[in-house]
């Protein structure tokens, strides 16, 4: 059995608990966990006995035969009205979350014998506990992404743009064998470092800057995500104490993504040591959340999160601090729940270095 029918039998399982009749799939990421299928049309069709149809249209057919195994192909222009006219009876489920209003209304009125029911993000829940060929996946996107941040650390950037940086180290993860960037790089120096999710400008780097540098490689799908912060020359004495802090916090943190402990607990334990540090109200951003065939995807580390951590789950841990008009601070890395300490996949030193 493919990992892809495994996972849409999970979810058949979990129609069954629920008394329906099957679901109607249409977010294209979720498509492609439970399909393999990487275009950008397709819908797939399940019902609670595990079959399934998966549907696109004709741009797709050869494509689809290739990624698609072990299920029925239908090629067609109307995804959804095709996929009601196997939903004439019974509950069945839909994205309620990723369905415009107008293909709900499509949905609802192609299929009068039928009652639609909210999916409630069953297939995002299936998503946040990886399995082993995903984790490896995402080693290998964070490895090549450090990869190239050690090499473009490793020549002169006092001088050059942000804008230049940024698209340096893009270049250097392409050449890596990355299939595209995870997210626009974030190239953030001096005063620009405070801001959280800076866009890289023309502002040269001068001796004395912090620089941030938030960025990641995409790999067969799945997103890196990684976060370091430098000084250009000598570091500062507040330049320390705020990096000081921010490893520290980010290090409690980690420590709380274990098997079994509350999702919110992470939280909780960086902004004990940021409040004692004296820098809480400059931690202004979220601390972390899953990644994988997303950059952002359940959970998130919030305090309103009830849930606890599951082994094998992909996460980041991302404290900063940032003092507008003068330089922020954030390490992060995207790691794997354990039973024990995480398993840090973005493996690149977290000292505060002084580059040239």
């Amino acid at each position: 059995m493919t990992i892809h029918a495994e996972r849409r039998n999970s979810l058949a399982a979990t129609l069954q608990e629920r008394d329906l009749a099957g679901a109607f799939i249409g977010n294209l990421i979720n498509v492609r966990y439970l399909t393999g299928f990487t275009g950008s049309n397709g819908a797939l069709w399940l019902n609670s006995e595990g079959s399934a149809v998966f549907l696109t249209d004709g741009r797709y057919k050869d494509q689809a035969a290739d990624e698609v195994i072990g299920i029925e192909h239908e090629i067609t222009r109307e995804l959804t009205k095709q996929s009601a006219a196997r939903m004439q009876s019974g509950q069945w489920a839909v994205e309620t979350h990723a369905l415009s209003v107008d293909a709900y209304a499509l949905l609802a009125e192609a299929t009068p014998g039928a009652t639609l029911v909210s999916l409630q993000r069953r297939v995002e829940q299936l998503r946040e506990v990886k399995d082993e060929t995903e984790i490896e996946t995402l080693r290998r996107a964070c490895a090549l992404s450090t990869r190239a941040l050690e090499g473009l650390i490793a020549g002169p950037l006092v001088g050059r743009s942000e804008r230049d940086i940024a698209r340096d180290l893009e270049s250097r993860m392409y050449e890596l064998g990355a299939e595209a960037i995870a997210f626009d790089t974030i190239l953030a120096t001096g005063p620009n470092s405070a801001i959280p999710h800076h866009a890289p400008t023309d502002r040269l780097v001068e001796t004395g800057d912090l620089l941030k540098m938030d960025f990641g490689a995409r790999v067969d799908g799945y997103h890196a995500d990684c976060t370091r912060t430098f000084v250009a020359g000598k570091a500062a004495d507040w330049q320390r104490e705020i990096y000081t802090a921010v490893q520290e916090a980010q290090a409690a943190g980690l420590d709380q993504l274990r098997d079994g402990i509350p999702v919110a607990k992470s939280l909780e334990s960086v902004r004990k040591v940021l409040e004692s540090a004296g820098w809480l109200e400059s931690f202004t951003t979220g601390l972390g959340h899953g990644v994988g065939l997303q950059i952002h995807e359940d959970p998130f580390i919030t305090n309103r999160d009830a849930g606890k951590m599951e082994p094998r789950t992909v996460m980041t841990m991302e404290p900063g601090i940032y003092l507008p008009g003068r330089g922020g601070v954030r390490i992060e890395d995207t790691v794997v729940v354990t039973s024990g300490a995480p398993e840090v996949l973005t493996m690149m030193t977290k000292d505060l270095l002084e580059l040239a």
